[in-house]
């Protein structure tokens, strides 16, 4: 098994300065990267509001940004690349990414695609206890209907407390797994345990971590997604650093 060191805030610190210094060194492939995820999101929100599904813009939302650590496996490719003097290019950084299809890390995105359909059930579910087995006909009916009455004010309440168990639970599972998996082709199981153990040995400042990107990713994606362009790149490479700080793989 991976050790596993105990960090503090200063290391989360230190990981997001040198999250920055990467994206200074190779701004082009997380501001792509960030691109793109801002388009799918922002492509997630324009089809449900095209199938007259809008009230579930904002869920379908947050679900998406779910998919986040799955999103920044080229940028842990990025900073290990940049980290280790090899060379930094779309043909390795993409060739990289494809590798994963026959790797362990691919299953992590059936965990991570897992999570996202229990996040939307749940809010279908929440949905039809509180407000009933009614469709809204614009996402401004939903809003005027959830913050005006004391059963969508439940839903609200009960809907994030619900998403932020689901939210945790996700980061537990993948905060230091997915950037294992692309260093070191372990079993997925092993990589999922090393990221809870990272999470239990030193609880304060990852929690502290998540609450930041779950801050960051929730003003990011208040114009249109465009926030994601900067911060999801910032996210990710400083996650890569973060995982460093915390595991240490055994020498073969």
């Amino acid at each position: 098994m991976p050790q596993v060191r105990k960090i503090t805030a200063n290391d989360v610190i230190d990981a997001l300065a040198a999250g920055l210094a990467d994206i200074r060194r190779a701004p082009v492939y997380g501001l792509t990267i960030g691109a793109l995820f801002a388009a799918g999101g922002l492509f997630v929100v324009l089809s449900a509001a095209a199938l007259e599904m809008s009230y579930l813009s904002y869920p379908a939302a947050a679900g998406f940004v779910l998919i986040g650590p799955f999103a920044a496996v080229g940028l842990y490719e990025v900073s290990r690349r940049l980290e280790s003097g090899d060379e930094v290019s779309w043909k390795t950084v993409l060739g990289t990414i494809w590798a994963q299809k026959g790797r362990e890390l691919s299953w992590m995105a059936f965990v991570v695609l897992f999570i996202q359909i229990m996040w939307m059930y749940q809010v279908r579910l929440l949905l039809a206890l509180f407000l009933g087995f009614r469709s809204f006909a614009s996402f401004d009916e939903f809003l005027t209907q959830v913050i005006t009455t004391p059963e969508g004010l439940m839903f609200l309440a009960v809907g994030h407390v619900v998403g932020a168990i689901l939210s945790l639970l996700l980061f537990s599972l993948t905060v230091v797994s997915f950037p294992l998996l692309l260093e070191d082709d372990r079993d997925f199981i092993t990589a999922m345990i090393t990221s809870v153990r990272a999470v239990v040995t030193s609880p304060v400042p990852m929690i502290g971590w998540a609450i930041v990107v779950t801050a960051v990713l929730i003003v990011s994606m208040v114009p249109a997604f465009l926030g994601l362009i900067v911060t999801l790149p910032i996210l990710g490479h400083t996650t890569w650093h973060l995982y460093k700080k915390c595991v240490v793989l055994p020498e073969e």
